[in-house]
């Protein structure tokens, strides 16, 4: 009886010992999934960054761009209007 007694004890604790590293184990392994989680979140989230400012760069380039044309073309009429203004006043002279 004492000897069944003590065979039923030890399987019980063997079979909590058991359930209690299994916890454990699923512990850590919910942990690494949380971490591997993480990192992808982050990589995501450094992808969508990169190509928020790859985006802005292009668009500001091509801001400048469209300034430099726009600035180029108003320099070279004002250009031409003093041009014909000095034609103007050159004929008024020599009258």
């Amino acid at each position: 009886m004492k000897t069944t007694w003590m065979a039923l004890c030890s399987g019980l604790l063997l079979t909590f010992g058991l359930a209690a590293q299994t916890a454990g184990q699923d512990i850590k392994e919910a942990g690494k999934d949380t971490k591997n989680a993480a990192k992808s979140a982050g990589k995501g989230v450094a992808k969508g960054t990169k190509s928020a400012a790859d985006s802005t760069a292009n668009g500001a380039k091509k801001a400048g761009r469209a300034v430099k044309e726009g600035t180029k073309k108003g320099v070279n009429k004002a250009a031409s209007g003093t041009e014909k203004g000095a034609d103007k006043v050159r004929e008024k002279t020599e009258k």
